[in-house]
């Protein structure tokens, strides 16, 4: 990585997005990073939209300012493709991930004419499998660190580790539950990509 990563969070209010983008800014931070993680401000309540935003660099990040057009989108609620235009702005070299069971083919007509490269992962499956509850942020994070490819997945998944022990201090039984759901995630976009490169 040696430009400035700059990736914008689309999702509800409950559903994680602004905490996996500071998450994201966390760990890269910790592998040497320059990091901003931050949500945009608004009248946030439960299920109404809400947008987040990192920037990650190799060298000291002057801009403070929301990122208007990202290398990545991660869409962390599908429903949103239809009310909020989450492609403006997206460089074409980029990539959106998209939280939904559908296949990136059946997601691209709703994108608005974007022709980047479209990642779909099932993060409330893989949760539900894993967590016994719908929470796609921990799936679509590692969709974002494993698409953008802002660290190794091994540091990726050495910092989560540390970073789920410090926050689940007094539920330790929930770490290997959310590790795994990492590790589903990664692994999705790991064979997307290997299938798009293949075909």
């Amino acid at each position: 990585m040696n430009n400035t990563l700059e990736i914008r969070w689309h999702g509800r209010g409950g559903q994680g997005a602004k905490t996996a983008a500071l998450l994201l800014a966390d760990v890269a931070f910790k592998t040497g990073a320059h990091v901003q993680g931050f949500p945009e401000y608004g009248p946030e309540r439960m299920g109404a939209p809400i947008t987040a935003f990192n920037r990650i660099s190799r060298k000291p990040i002057r801009v403070h300012s929301n990122i208007y057009d990202p290398d990545f989108v991660v869409v962390v609620d599908e429903t949103l493709l239809h009310s909020v235009h989450v492609t403006d702005g997206l460089k074409r070299d980029g990539a959106i991930i998209v939280n939904t069971p559908r296949s990136a083919e059946e997601i691209r007509p709703l994108l608005r004419g974007y022709k980047g490269a479209v990642y779909t992962v099932d993060a409330r499956s893989i949760s539900e499998e894993t967590l016994g509850k719908n929470f796609p942020n921990t799936p679509m994070l590692a969709a974002a660190a494993a698409v953008s490819g802002v660290m190794k997945k091994e540091d990726f998944l050495h910092e989560m580790r540390a970073s789920f022990l410090h926050k689940f201090a007094r539920k330790p039984e929930v770490v290997d539950g959310n590790m795994k759901a990492l590790e589903m995630a990664y692994d999705v976009i790991e064979r997307t990509a290997g299938m798009t490169k293949s075909a």
